[in-house]
């Protein structure tokens, strides 16, 4: 009655190991990495507000003594104000919310951190005030003067940008 068994104790250790390994695998592969490249870009919609710079003409046409030609603003939103935007930041130089702005194949405007990393822009909230001159090349956009209807920048989107 006290004879041990001792053919059973060679046979558990190797499934013992297996079984370890095998729990240890998934645990293992997750911290990989993988072969991603580039960070995700960053959805600016995510309760972070860009303030963007006013146009200067649009800080002297609080001015009394102006010309009512030069009062008349239009509002920019949605999709006119991004391209808006967009052509305001072309060719800026930098990185950050001040530096050059990009269109990307899906239609939406983004720029670069100081990480290079992209963040999607979103236009403000209330529009953008845009003299009546400068609006009328956005009269076709979606957001112009309030409008819901209009064009979006899809149709501009570049065929070979990486976003």
């Amino acid at each position: 009655m006290s004879q041990i068994i001792t053919h059973n104790k060679r046979a558990s250790l190797p499934i013992a190991i297996f079984l370890s390994a095998l729990l240890a695998a998934p645990v293992l592969h997750g911290c990989g990495g993988g072969t991603r490249t580039e960070a995700p870009p960053i959805n600016d919609a995510a309760g972070r507000q860009v303030n963007y710079p006013t146009n200067a003409n649009q800080q002297a046409q609080n001015k009394p003594g102006l010309s009512t030609r030069n009062k008349v603003l239009i509002t920019l939103a949605g999709a006119a104000a991004l391209y808006y935007l967009y052509n305001q930041r072309k060719n800026a130089k930098g990185e950050g919310a001040q530096g050059k702005h990009y269109l990307s194949k899906n239609g939406r405007v983004y720029y670069r951190d100081a990480q290079g990393r992209p963040v999607w822009v979103t236009p403000p909230s209330g529009g953008i005030q845009v003299p009546a001159e400068e609006a009328e090349r956005y009269r076709d956009f979606q957001g112009y003067n309030g409008r819901s209807t209009g064009r979006d920048l899809r149709e501009l989107a570049p065929q070979g940008s990486t976003f």
